[in-house]
């Protein structure tokens, strides 16, 4: 299977661990997923099969459920690059400019926004690194919790734990207070409301399909004055997805994820450090199964329909 390790086009925006992004005119942009893969803050040599196409699809899935809930950023998803030829062909060059085929299904234009730096974390499961910080001080992200819960265990009302949004290295946990200092009270209510709004909707949708959402990131904008969903909305990447007929408390749950790419490198003795080792075809093929397995059953079809 071919692997889209980056692309090259005209107008560079950002490159990022997985996603190129490209300036289409002053106010949109042309976010193309690679099948790169990040580990512990590392992009990993090679590339996953299918991944771009699954954590691009399965974001336009999700974008077009919760679209009455917030609006968000995307103007349409290139499923056939004769269209995004004909409507953007002129636009990114002085002469006419063909996209290549590879842009298909795995990119989407999407209007610019006033991108907000904050990871917004909702955790509806004890689980990573809630359950690191719960074990160690009894509170998530800085709130109290009630003592003797157990690893995995589902909490009585979703919980929303935002993080900094750092360019290298790993995010830091913000209290809803440090949030309010950035972004305001008023903005800090409306995005906690929405993004306990959308998970709450897509896990209630997602366990009616066999998964538990455990927890799951978004990012927000600002378009045109409006609070708007923006990057990638719960994938693999951004989100622990759990097989709910499997679900049992008080362990660690095997996730539609990189998980088997996570326990090989931990495995391997790599200390973490660029540059990562090689992946075996073995844990490459397994994980790309992971992700086609989580669009599967969220959308019931396959990738390749």
């Amino acid at each position: 299977m071919s692997i889209l390790r980056e692309s090259n086009l005209p107008n560079l925006y950002h490159r990022g661990k997985v996603r190129d992004t490209y300036e289409m005119g002053s106010d949109q942009l042309l976010i193309i997923v690679t099948d790169r893969v990040s580990a512990f803050d590392v992009v990993l040599p090679g590339g996953i099969p299918d991944k771009g196409i699954v954590l691009n699809q399965l974001s336009a899935f999700w974008f077009e459920k919760t679209s009455h809930i917030v609006p968000n950023h995307v103007i349409e998803i290139v499923n056939d690059v004769n269209w995004l030829n004909r409507v953007y062909g002129e636009r990114v060059c002085v002469s006419y400019y063909s996209y290549p085929p590879y842009v298909e299904r795995r990119s989407m234009v999407v209007k610019k926004a006033e991108r907000i730096d904050i990871e917004c974390v909702v955790r509806g499961y004890l689980s990573g690194s809630a359950w690191a910080e719960y074990k160690q001080s009894g509170t998530v992200s800085g709130m109290p919790l009630p003592k003797g819960l157990k690893e995995s265990e589902k909490f009585p009302q979703p919980l929303f734990t935002p993080t900094t949004k750092e360019a290298a290295g790993h995010d830091q946990p913000l209290t809803i207070k440090q949030m309010e200092e950035l972004v305001g009270k008023s903005l800090t209510r409306e995005i906690m409301e929405k993004s306990i709004a959308i998970y709450n909707y897509a896990a209630q949708y997602a366990l009616s399909r066999g998964i538990i959402i455990a927890d799951t990131k978004m990012e927000f904008g600002m378009i045109g004055g409006k609070l708007s969903l923006i990057d990638e909305l719960l994938t693999p990447d951004s989100s622990r997805f759990w097989d709910a007929e499997k679900y049992s408390p008080g362990k660690s749950q095997p996730s539609f994820d990189k998980q088997p790419l996570r326990d090989w490198l931990t495995e391997s003795g790599w200390n973490k450090e660029p540059p990562a080792p090689e992946l075996p075809p073995k844990i490459v093929e397994e994980t790309s199964e992971r992700y086609r397995e989580a669009y599967r059953r969220l959308t019931g079809k396959a990738i390749q329909d």
